[in-house]
């Protein structure tokens, strides 16, 4: 009878363990934060280098001065609101059960997506060919909101799951991850020289 309780424990344990680590291995990936940073810093030297060229054709340098302006006002809206989803997110995860945190994701990724579309259409007709006659075509950007939304939505209900696993300070540690000072946006002047 012995035998047969000590296999059936040792089982058990083995199939916890790989069970595990099969459920932890996606969510500790946060790639898709610092893709949309990068995607996000990616768009404003394309904007610019396309007012410059408007402004070259045209003799006219205010074009660019002010189009730099309304730019780093729109990409400061989205800087922002790139801050407060990270946190609300993490806000989320760690005072939640895992409904309401499931909620709670959605409705902040709703807004964050509503942010990504409004700076994509700006974005978009400021360099679009018909945007300002005589400038020779668009200007293409690998800037997708809705795939963008998506994507972090799925790491965040991943790394939900995997916070849902840990205990204490290990989830608050886990999701620091995505406050870092690296995934922070960089400030429009560094990006719009």
């Amino acid at each position: 009878m012995k035998r047969y309780n000590l296999l059936i424990v040792l089982l058990l344990l083995i199939f916890n363990v790989t069970s595990a680590q099969k459920k932890s291995s996606p969510a500790a990936d946060f790639s898709a934060v610092r893709e949309t940073k990068t995607k996000i810093e990616n768009t404003v030297p394309l904007v610019v280098q396309h007012l410059q060229n408007i402004a070259t054709k045209e003799g006219n340098n205010s074009i660019l001065l002010n189009g730099k302006a309304a730019l780093g006002k729109e990409y400061g809206i989205l800087e922002s609101e790139w801050r407060l989803y990270r946190g609300n997110m993490n806000n989320c995860i760690l005072n939640n059960s895992s409904k309401k945190a499931k909620k709670c994701m959605e409705y902040h990724t709703q807004y964050l997506r509503n942010t990504l579309i409004n700076y994509n259409n700006y974005i978009t007709n400021l360099t679009r060919k018909n945007g300002y006659l005589g400038v020779e075509g668009d200007t293409k950007f690998e800037f997708n909101p809705s795939e963008i939304a998506t994507k972090l939505s799925e790491t965040y209900f991943n790394a939900s799951s995997a916070a849902a696993r840990m205990k204490g300070n290990q989830k608050t540690e886990f999701l620091e991850q995505t406050m870092a000072e690296d995934i922070k946006l960089t400030p429009f002047n560094q990006l719009a020289k």
